[in-house]
């Protein structure tokens, strides 16, 4: 994850989340008062969140003291402690929401990814996400994904040229749009271009598509589309894919299968928060 716009990100979490003040800490506790936050993992899954953690109470107050025991991708088990935070009571409980939300959402999006992975079970393809991310986590979930095992698709509309049915409509084409593209795109820029029909397969070889994916097909319509496709064309399907039928798609040859559901219908990981107060200070 790029540290600068993490940190910029979790500034407007904060923000959103204290806003002018923690009145319920603010007016318990003293400004002294210490203490420690320990994360421990309730399931067991893949973890993923350490900058986060780092980051994230450090921005409230950089004399605070993160101690991460699990690197991302690490496996946890359930009770394992996975962190202790340490410092002003107030900084703490201040960040402890912000932090802890988004650990359990990118934990439960690489737990999910390597089960996918694990499902699938194949040499060859390769599980990769989509633009189905949350606004303004778009960074945070796909570093998750790639924690699990995954791969990205691009990250927006401005990282690479993806003709869909509704471009081709307009255009007129698939000819049409990967000229038009042609003609005014650099040479860094791959092309892919989605097709649902053996006839549009072939268009896009024709046209110099450097990506060709097959929207909604089945496994057994995909064996025979990427007859056609040359391997210097990367291959990838969509569409209809759930955890529950992929291993249909093991042997279908193709290179990527992009998932919406890695960061759309992912379930959190249950990890928990416990304080530690240092009684000391009273």
């Amino acid at each position: 994850m790029n540290s600068l716009k993490l940190r910029s990100q979790l500034e407007k979490f904060f923000i959103e989340d204290i806003g002018e003040q923690d009145l319920t800490t603010d007016l318990i506790f003293r400004d002294d008062a210490t203490g420690q936050i320990v994360f421990l993992a309730k399931d067991k899954g893949i973890f993923c969140g350490e900058e986060i953690i780092k980051t994230g109470f450090q921005l409230l107050n950089n004399e605070i003291i993160p101690q991460v025991f699990v690197k991302d991708g690490q496996e946890i088990k359930k009770g394992q402690e996975l962190a202790i935070v340490s410092g002003k009571i107030a900084d703490l409980l201040k960040g402890e929401r912000v932090v802890l939300n988004l650990v359990q959402r990118m934990s439960g999006i690489a737990t999910l990814t390597q089960k996918t992975v694990n499902e699938l079970d194949s040499g060859h393809t390769k599980i990769c996400d989509t633009r189905k991310t949350t606004p303004g986590l778009r960074m945070i979930e796909k570093y998750a994904v790639r924690c699990g095992g995954g791969f990205n698709h691009r990250f927006g509309l401005y990282d690479g040229v993806m003709i869909k049915d509704n471009h081709i409509s307009f255009a007129g084409s698939i000819s049409s749009a990967v000229e038009a593209v042609r003609n005014k795109a650099g040479h860094m820029v791959k092309v892919e271009v989605e097709v649902e029909t053996e006839e549009q397969v072939v268009e896009a070889v024709n046209a110099g598509a450097d990506v060709i994916m097959f929207d909604n097909r089945t496994p057994d319509e995909i064996k025979e589309f990427i007859k056609l496709v040359p391997p210097s064309i990367i291959t990838e399907a969509s569409g209809g894919i759930q955890l529950t039928n992929i291993a249909d798609y093991r042997d279908t040859g193709v290179d990527y299968i992009s998932l919406g559901y890695l960061t759309h219908s992912y379930k959190a990981l249950d990890i928990s928060v416990k304080v530690i107060w240092n009684k000391g200070d009273e």
